[in-house]
Order: structure tokens, then sequence, then C-alpha cells
């Protein structure tokens, strides 16, 4: 299929535009605070996967340089191990509930014209879409290009420009699952740079959220950078998310607007099942599961070191934003994310002490505390057991297939230090006075925790729950239609209609 930007484009956009699955937010903001966001969320990236932390394979010199070049975050954590919840809170069935705040619903208050490229992921419904929730613009999918969901082919997943469906993935936006070679992500790069262009001519603060998926499988990439990585097509596709962000670096300081942008680069969760086969990756509470270093370049108004070991998690983004808009948060809700400009502008704060929960459910599984994490409860998923197939909901248990082995040391809990062990293979000795100091801070923080805590349904149980009552609804449905077709046959064979 031959594709050209739904605007005109013009010069400034070089020939060869390749990406990758990031999250790539600009917005613009009122001075004094700053006049862009720019926000780029990967799709199953591990935190090794970048030079900074000593790749060896020189796959992202754009990204090491956006990190050296602004403030990385070696603690910031992605809100679940698994895609799904990491892009909305519990208790959602079918789509985001109408009565949760985004980001561009918040930024229209200050005029923002905002715009989504790529995957959605909050609903495929109309009333779900990107366009009900505060986008002026959308190019992309509502779901991501891995599937089949049902018992088909392939996927049936279609793909929009704004409100009107332009194609499916796999059909008129081609990925060879055989070779690897898309031209998605240089699609949603042209999208992306071509938002920048108008909004910066029309002279209008602005936020792109870029969230191409190219890194979850099937991993795809564009022709020029198919077999030129050092890691297969994986580390293809990583080398071309690299380039997409330095030609989106790039085309902010052409047009003379870097330094009133705020740049932020995550990932939604940590490498993918296949990535590690020896043990735990998405799947878990483990560090290695959520942990996403963020990089983020600032204005020049920032007093930018190049590290920043604050603990901070992808919530805090809404917040922040907020904060660099000169936008108050909504205070008729509880919100779970902090406000990090302290922290990027280097003035006091309190933050040092802040903690970081994890949940499986309603289990408090682990806590982050500075340099300490605790474990309450441990599982494992076995190689094994996913060779067998894994639910992708798995809150409820299946014998045989999505049984975990769950360990309890709520008494005594399995205790880390990140700074000398940060992939959590050796426990502190209950012996030491190391331990039992950080149990006295750990339980301490979590009886406060416990005692403010409004619990709620567990995500993925409410994700199990809907699918067992569509299942329940076309067994009902289609005994209904047996049941009637029965009744009829009986009536044509009756004498009375002889």
């Amino acid at each position: 299929m031959e594709w050209k930007s739904s605007q005109p484009v013009g010069t400034i956009i070089p020939d060869t535009m390749p990406s990758k699955a990031l999250w790539n937010t600009i917005c613009q903001i009122d001075l004094p605070t700053a006049e862009i966001f720019s926000s780029t969320t990967s799709r199953e990236m591990g935190w090794g996967d970048l030079g900074v932390f000593g790749q060896p394979s020189k796959e992202t010199p754009n990204l090491d340089a956006m990190a050296a070049q602004g403030m990385l975050f070696p603690n910031f954590y992605t809100a679940n191990p698994l895609c799904s919840p990491s892009y909305t809170p519990q208790e959602i069935v079918g789509g985001i509930s109408k009565e949760e705040i985004l980001i561009p619903q918040m930024l229209r208050k200050k005029g923002y014209v905002s715009k989504i490229v790529g995957k959605w992921h909050l609903g495929h419904r109309p009333q779900y879409l990107p366009l009900e929730k505060g986008f002026d613009e959308w190019f992309g999918a509502p779901d991501c290009h891995f599937g089949p969901y049902n018992s088909s082919t392939r996927p049936n997943i279609p793909v929009y420009n704004n409100s009107e469906m332009i194609g499916r993935y796999y059909e008129e936006f081609k990925i060879d699952k055989k070779t690897g070679e898309s031209n998605l992500t240089q699609m949603y790069l042209l999208e992306g740079m071509d938002f920048i262009v108008r909004q910066t001519e029309a002279q209008r603060p602005f936020f792109l959220y870029w969230a191409p998926d190219a890194t979850h499988a099937p991993v795809y990439a564009s022709k020029r950078f198919l077999g030129k990585s050092q890691r297969g097509r994986y580390g293809d596709a990583v080398m071309e998310l690299d380039d997409s962000v330095g030609q989106i670096l790039s085309l902010l300081q052409s047009q003379g607007i870097n330094n009133n942008t705020f740049v932020f680069f995550t990932s939604d969760n940590g490498a993918a099942l296949i990535s590690c086969p020896n043990g735990g990756c998405r799947q878990g509470e483990k560090t290695r599961l959520l942990r996403y270093p963020t990089s983020t370049l600032t204005t020049q108004k920032c007093k930018n070191k190049n590290v920043n070991y604050q603990l901070a998690n992808v919530m805090d983004l809404f917040t922040t934003s907020l904060a660099l808009a000169g936008l108050r948060p909504p205070d008729d809700r509880a919100l779970d994310g902090l406000d990090l400009t302290p922290v990027l502008l280097n003035r006091s704060h309190g933050l040092q002490s802040r903690p970081i929960f994890f949940y499986r459910g309603n289990e408090l599984m682990a806590v982050r505390l500075g340099q300490h994490k605790a474990h309450y409860w441990t599982w494992s998923n076995s190689w094994e057991e996913f060779n067998h197939g894994i639910n992708f909901c798995p809150g409820q248990e299946v014998p045989g297939v999505t049984t975990h082995d769950q360990r309890e040391h709520i008494l005594q809990p399995i205790i880390f230090h990140l700074g000398r062990d940060p992939g959590e293979k050796y426990p502190i000795s209950v012996l030491t006075e190391e331990y039992q100091d950080a149990l006295s801070r750990f339980s301490a923080v979590v009886e406060q925790h416990k005692k403010t805590l409004v619990p709620g349904v567990p995500q993925l149980n409410m994700c199990d729950l809907a699918v067992m009552m569509v299942i329940v609804m076309l067994a009902a449905v289609c005994g209904l239609l047996h049941a009637l077709q029965e009744h009829h046959i009986r009536q044509a064979q009756s004498p009375d209609n002889q």
C-alpha cells in the first residue's frame, strides 16, 4: 500500500524515517515553564537494551545521547509487568472509564492540540477511542499487532486516521511475519513529525503521544534496518526506534523549539517472556520486569544532572505534565502519581523517601524504599508452563497452565539491596543489622500504606471474568437458537401443519 501523510509535510522531513515502539509525548507549554512535551514509550524493551546501561551492540546512540544531555532516572518503574495493566487502572471492562481524565483533556484548557500516533490499548469500541478522550488527532490502532485474539488466522485489528478506519494490520498495512519487514514505524514517524511541524508553524502549544509497537512480538522493522544489528530482528527494531528518536529530537531543534521542550522516553513494561527463558521477565514483580529507566530531555531552564536516582514511576508523568503546563491536577479524585518537577528543576523536595508498591491483584507483593526492596510474596512461572500456553489474563489460576508457585514471606520478607544487586539474586541475610534496619523501615511504610488504602477489584480477575461472561453469553445465545430451531422443526412436523 502506498502511504502518504494526511497533511503536507514539506522538505523538513528526511527521506528515510524509521521508528520503533515508544511512547513519545511532545507538549507545548506556556512560558515561563515550557512550550513542548515529548514522551516516548517503547514496547517490551528491557532496561539492559540501552547502551547507556552497558548494552555492547551500539544500537542506541541517539537514546544514549538523550540520556547524557538530559536527566536519566535509573529507578523509574512501569505500572505493571504486563502491557494492558500498564496502560489503564483496574476495574476496567471493555475500555477506559468515562470518569477517567487523560492528559490531553486537561491540556485542552490551556489551548493545547493533542495527537496520538500508534497503539492506543484502552478500548476498541467507538466510545473508548482517543478522540473521545481529549485527543484532536489519531493515526494508529486500538490494539497491538500481536494476535490473533480469536480463532481467525490473523489479527483483525483496524488502523484509524482520526475516527475513520483506513485499513487493517497485515492487509492494507503490511507486516511480513516471515521476513519481519514492515514500514509501519516509518508511517508513524511521518505522522508524528508532520504534527510537530504543523503546530509549530501555527504557533500552537501541542502534545504528541507517540507509541509505535514494533518491538512487541512479532517484531518488525523497515527494510533499511533489517539485518543491520547484532541481535537479530529485535535488535533491528531497536535500531529503528533509536533512529526515530534521533529524528524527532533533530526536528525539534530545526524548528527552534528544543529549548522549550520536555521529552520523556520510557517503556510500558520490561523485556518479553521470550527474552528470559531461564527466569521471569515481564510477568513478575522483580525489578528487571518492572523497571524501565526513563530519559528526560528538558528545557534549558532545568538544572539537569545526568543521573538522578529518585524513585519514580510512569503514573508520575500525569501529575508532572500538568505541573509543567501550569495546571493543577483534578481535586475530585485520589491520584497515584506524584509531581516530579522539583526533581527536574533541582528544587528542594521531600520525595527522597517515597516508596513504590508492587501489587498482584489485591496482594501486596513487594515494596521498593530507597536502595532496598522487600518481597512479601514471590511467585514464578516456569518456561515449561509458558510452553503449555499462558492465558494473558492470568489472575485466576488454571491448573497446569497458569498456576504459580506462590510463597509467602510476610513475617520475614526477602530483602535485596538494588545498588549492589540490581538483578535481585542475593538476599540480605536476616541475621545482619542491615536487614533488621531495612525491615523496620519497610514495616512502618507498609503499615501506613494499608491504613490509607482503599481496596479495589483485581484488574486481571476482572479480565478473566469478562472473558468468562462472553463465553457464557455465547453459550446461552447458541442454546436459545438451538431450542428455537428444534421448536420450529417440531412445529413443521406437527399434524396440524401437514
